[in-house]
């Protein structure tokens, strides 16, 4: 237990001195003799952050929360059954297009982001929600269809074989049968899709050039400037970034829980 506590101590002091640092005053940050407890709490930090001139956070929020969500549904529309056929099918060239699929992997949107915006100016969706869905879903598509792969390669084949006589199709195998065997599985590539998704930044700083569309991963480097830097906002703002994925991860442990209880019962 104490060595438990000194591990969550470690994890979680930064964000409590991230917390401190967001109700203080800009003049107590900036203090020659600072404290890790604010003097006087400014939570009025929370409020005025919204409407800096820096950036427009409330679009910034919204364009973050609609692209990592889009992107994250994107990814589970392709690589579901995408993970499922290549788990049951034995075609010609699989495991070579299973390691074509993993060598994606490899690639990162920085390395790509002068291509991409080249690519989306002819098609003109550059600075769009629809480019960043894209490149969110395209970057994050092999590491959800191999994780997939895992857990339905594991579930027996003879299962399917079972609905199917006794007639059900190919759908009602998948949707039905092997889900609620694989939900671990479907619930790990949702969690690490959508906070890749969420925290994504540099393909961002390229393709989104309209303040109001950025995400907030961008949108935070406003408020660092050459001579000054709103640490309090910054601050802020980071806490209220972290926030929808510590809502997605308690909305997501009984589903967790509830799909490994599933599986090994079944």
């Amino acid at each position: 237990m104490l060595a438990g506590a000194v591990v969550l101590a470690i994890f979680v002091i930064p964000y409590l001195i991230m917390f401190f640092g967001s109700v203080k005053s800009k003049s107590e940050i900036r203090s020659v003799n600072p404290t890790y407890f604010p003097t006087a709490w400014r939570w009025e930090n929370y409020l005025t952050m919204w409407s800096t001139p820096e950036t427009p956070l409330v679009q910034n929020l919204v364009s973050t929360i609609i692209i990592a969500v889009f992107a994250t549904l994107l990814v589970l529309l392709v690589a579901l059954p995408a993970a499922y056929y290549t788990a049951r099918a034995h075609f010609p060239g699989r495991m070579v297009f299973m390691f074509l699929v993993i060598v994606t992997q490899m690639l990162q949107p920085a390395v790509l982001t002068s291509g991409l915006f080249r690519q989306f100016s002819f098609f003109g969706i550059s600075d769009t929600w629809l480019a960043m869905i894209l490149i969110n879903a395209a970057f994050n598509l092999s590491f959800a269809v191999w994780i997939m792969h895992s857990f339905f390669a594991g579930v027996p084949k003879e299962i399917d074989e079972a609905a199917q006589i006794d007639g059900a199709g190919r759908l009602a195998v998948l949707f039905r049968i092997n889900l609620p065997l694989v939900w671990p599985g479907i619930v790990t590539a949702i969690v690490f899709t959508f906070v890749a998704c969420w925290n994504e930044f540099a393909a961002s700083l390229v393709i989104m050039s309209t303040a109001g569309n950025q995400p907030l991963a961008v949108a935070l480097t406003k408020f660092v400037g050459q001579y000054e830097t709103s640490w309090h906002y910054v601050f802020g703002v980071s806490v209220v970034a972290i926030i929808p994925v510590v809502v997605l991860f308690m909305l997501i442990e009984k589903r967790l829980i509830g799909g490994l209880t599933a599986g090994s019962v079944k």
